[in-house]
């Protein structure tokens, strides 16, 4: 039977110079991988770059070509531009802001005070987003809501006379009429129900002349009833009309052909 013997590791028949090459080799090698997974994330990094910039150049000139449309009035083919460009560039405010305004133009006051809210939320301190989402909120008449907006827009830009002498000074103005409006509306309202209620005459049921008419009718309906009429037709075709008399059932003819009330 063979003695158990003690085995050797197998790291330990390869020489030091050995293990030493192939560990120069390995590190080259990371190292070349290292060099392509840094050149690879930055190829990509820059593509992307490059693609952003090249949406934004492409929006700003659909951004150009619909202000141009708009000043010629040809609103709808604006429109069609800046939702161009709004497909590269969603988080731009002047778009929204712009098409707004055109909206506005067209009469299309729900879809302008929309673009006009999405401007304001993409860029809150832009004066001109909160100016032309006050006027559309004229447009609707929330007077209130564009009194609050041109108040944002000023505070962001206090210096603007535009907003204060027209757009402001506007919205107070209808503001101060709306509520003279209401409060007349009112008055009137209460006036008419007043009147109304005047009108009616308060009738005295137990005055002295009410019991007399009362009366007199009572002793008209009476002789009506005690004195009945009666149409007579005979059996030789002689028609008469008599008055029968309460109590006296006795007819004129005892030939009675058809007796008839």
């Amino acid at each position: 039977m063979a003695s158990f013997g003690w085995k050797r590791k197998i790291g330990e028949k390869v020489s030091k110079a050995t293990s030493q090459q192939f560990e120069a080799e390995a590190a080259d090698d990371k190292g070349l991988a290292d060099d392509d997974d840094a050149n690879w994330v930055h190829a990509t990094k820059r593509r992307k770059e490059i693609l952003l910039e090249d949406c934004v150049k492409k929006s700003k000139e659909l951004k150009d070509e619909g202000a141009n449309l708009a000043e010629n009035r040809r609103y709808r083919e604006a429109i069609h531009k800046w939702d161009e460009a709004l497909q590269l560039t969603p988080e731009d405010a002047t778009l929204y802001e712009m098409k707004s305004q055109v909206l506005m133009s067209l009469h299309e006051m729900f879809p302008a005070v929309h673009a006009a809210e999405m401007a304001v939320q993409r860029n809150p301190r832009s004066w001109d987003a909160w100016q032309t989402l006050g006027r559309a909120q004229l447009g609707l008449g929330e007077i209130a809501l564009a009194i609050r907006s041109f108040q944002v827009s000023l505070h962001i830009f206090p210096m603007n006379p535009e907003v204060w002498k027209e757009d402001l000074s506007w919205a107070r103005k209808l503001h101060e009429q709306q509520k003279a409006t209401k409060t007349e509306a009112v008055q009137t309202l209460a006036n008419e129900k007043e009147l109304a209620q005047e009108s009616i005459p308060d009738y005295d049921f137990e005055s002295d002349e009410i019991v007399e008419v009362c009366a007199a009718i009572a002793e008209k309906e009476k002789a009506l009833s005690a004195a009945k009429t009666v149409v007579i037709v005979s059996a030789s075709g002689t028609v008469e009309t008599v008055t029968e008399v309460e109590n006296c059932p006795t007819t004129p003819d005892e030939t009675l052909f058809i007796r008839a009330r």
